[in-house]
């Protein structure tokens, strides 16, 4: 059983972003709970406090907290490991949309302002090659993408 739970707090699109993770992320993600707001808070009554749901097997809650002066930054974000480039280009295609941003290095920012890595599983076995050479070349080739591409990547593993 996993013991932490990832918050995200939304103004008040928690509910939408969460079918869109669900929807984009597949396979093991789905909206297990809604809790609907209280009758102490009147003003919200037609969007739910908290979602709660598993995001590839993540358990996540989407809480409704309403405007704040905060709101999502770089400092924490939401990593995933792709099988191959196939995955990498389909979940970037998928977050960047609808006002997602491009970010460097696999980084990005979906429509609601929540990061994103998007790595290729291929990647950390590539960083830890053991000649620092090869590995040194693979971060300099990804210090230098957006979206990551690990023909490219493999490549300059090769020198």
């Amino acid at each position: 059983m996993q013991k932490i739970t990832t918050c995200l707090w939304f103004d008040d699109r928690g509910e939408e972003a969460m079918e869109f993770y669900v929807d984009v992320l597949g396979g093991d993600s789905r909206i297990e709970r809604v809790q609907p707001s209280l009758p102490a808070d009147p003003g919200r009554a037609d969007r739910p406090l908290v979602v709660y749901g598993t995001l590839a097997g993540h358990r996540v809650m989407a809480l409704n907290g309403g405007a704040q002066p905060f709101g999502f930054n770089e400092a924490v974000s939401l990593s995933v490991e792709c099988a191959d480039q196939a995955e990498v280009d389909r979940l970037w295609t998928a977050l960047t949309a609808d006002g997602g941003e491009e970010g460097e290095c696999g980084w990005l920012k979906d429509r609601y302002g929540l990061s994103w890595q998007i790595v290729p599983r291929r990647l950390p076995e590539l960083l830890a090659d053991p000649d620092r050479e090869v590995a040194n070349r693979v971060m300099t080739a990804m210090l230098g993408m957006r979206r990551l591409d690990v023909r490219v990547l493999e490549g300059a593993a090769k020198g």
